[in-house]
Formats: C-alpha cells, sequence, structure tokens
C-alpha cells in the first residue's frame, strides 16, 4: 500500500493520511484562541499538574536542548525554560501555525529568549541526529498522522541516553472510573459550543481519546521505535499516563 492509499484514525473514521493531517489542523486552528481555557474547564484545572510532573520527570537541566514536540501555546515550553536557564533552550515545534503563534507571542511576553519555535511536523522533523537532551510531548500524540514514525523521528533526535516523556489521555483499570469519566467527558461537545464556537472539535477529542492506544500497548511501540527503559506512570487512575523512555 502507498503512503497516498495508506489509512489510519481520525476519531471512529478511517481517513486517508494526508486527509487527517489536514483535519487535525482544521481542529487545532478552529479552537486556538480558547484552547487553554478549554483545557482548564474539561480538567478542572488538573492538566497544569500533569504538565509540570512532566517537566521534573523530563531531568532537564541548566544547558540542556530540549524539544517540546507538538507545544502547542506553550504551557509546557514555558516551564522548561527555567530548567534549561539562558544557557540551554528550548524549542516549542507544533505543526499547527494558529497555536504556535500564541505560543510564540507568549515566549516573547514572558522574555523567554531561550524558547525557539519551529512549525514541524512530528514524521519529519526538521532536526540533526543525537541533538537534544530531552523531548516531551504533551497531549499531542493521539493527534499524530502515523505515531510510529514520529516515536522513530524523536529517538532519532535523542541524543543517546535521552529522555522521552509522553504525557497522554490513557485506560483507567477501574471500569467505574472509566464510565464516569466518559460521562464527563460526553458535556465537552456543549461546552465547546458554548466557550469556543466549536461543538466538533471537542467530539473528535471524546473519539481521539477512546481510540488512543492503552498503557501497554504504548509501551510496546516506544519500544519497537528504539526506545528503551519504558515505563508508565498512570494519573488520576489511568484517565491520564506519563511514560517516559529513553533513546
Amino acid at each position: 500500500m502507498s503512503k497516498s492509499d495508506e489509512r489510519v484514525s481520525f476519531g471512529f473514521k478511517e481517513v486517508a493520511a494526508e486527509e487527517k493531517t489536514r483535519l487535525v489542523g482544521d481542529v487545532f486552528t478552529s479552537v486556538a484562541n480558547r484552547y487553554d481555557l478549554m483545557n482548564d474547564l474539561m480538567s478542572l484545572g488538573s492538566h497544569r499538574l500533569m504538565k509540570r510532573m512532566l517537566v521534573e520527570m523530563s531531568g532537564a537541566r541548566p544547558g540542556h536542548q530540549v524539544l517540546d514536540l507538538a507545544g502547542g501555546t506553550g504551557d509546557i515550553a514555558r516551564l522548561l525554560a527555567p530548567a534549561v536557564t539562558h544557557a540551554g533552550r528550548v524549542v516549542l515545534a507544533d505543526m499547527n501555525p494558529a497555536m504556535l503563534a500564541i505560543g510564540q507571542d507568549r515566549m516573547l511576553d514572558s522574555g523567554l529568549a531561550q524558547v525557539q519555535c519551529c512549525c514541524a511536523k512530528a514524521e519529519a522533523l526538521p532536526f540533526a541526529d543525537d541533538l537534544f537532551n530531552s523531548a516531551t510531548v504533551g497531549f499531542g500524540l493521539r493527534n499524530f498522522t502515523a505515531k510510529h514514525e514520529a516515536l522513530r523521528e524523536l529517538q532519532r533526535v535523542l541524543k543517546p541516553g535521552g529522555a522521552l516523556l509522553v504525557l497522554e489521555f490513557s485506560k483507567p483499570a477501574n471500569p467505574w472510573l472509566d464510565a464516569a469519566y466518559q460521562g464527563f467527558q460526553s458535556v465537552w461537545p456543549a461546552l465547546g459550543r458554548v466557550v469556543a464556537g466549536d461543538a466538533a472539535s471537542y467530539r473528535y477529542l471524546i473519539e481521539s481519546i477512546r481510540v488512543h492506544p492503552d498503557q501497554e500497548t504504548l509501551k510496546l511501540m516506544l519500544a519497537d521505535a528504539g526506545f528503551s527503559e519504558v515505563e508508565h506512570h498512570d494519573l488520576l487512575g489511568g484517565i491520564a499516563a506519563i511514560h517516559r523512555a529513553v533513546a
């Protein structure tokens, strides 16, 4: 099967790979101006604590080079910047210009000159091999068109021994918690219509969470991409998880 014929998931639908890239771009362009407010409402603010945990687990230190992939409006990059100090560098990379523009403005407003912004596809990173000390992906992996290719690219650009941290929605082991959380998710499209003027994007968000690989499957994917010492840490009973792996 050629790349043009490849089918991938866009929520519950199967679409051509190129179409998924376009559709995901449309989703984030539509919600960019209300993205952070909606994250606060949908997570009751807990996403901010999860992102702090992600940064702590990254091991970012003064002088380090760190990639924040699918970094969007820059929540994680802004936390990484003080860790690397002005002696280091954080590259905030995202394929969506609307999201990246907001992130870039925030870095400028905060005086974080050590954060550089780059519009880039996860499956074809424009960086040299063995460049970064660590890399983070916060709630972005499930939106990648080709997850396996993106993970291999992340392994390529990390220095040997560098850490990859992936924060993503996951699968609670407790069926009661899973059912309760799905019930909570059901209000997101209506909330998206009121706050962001877009219900469809938040229906896609729910679907993308439900078809995303569970914790053990993602561990295998990371190992297949060449990572070692793969482990995961459940958050909120498995509603989300941080996977850590070593290049």
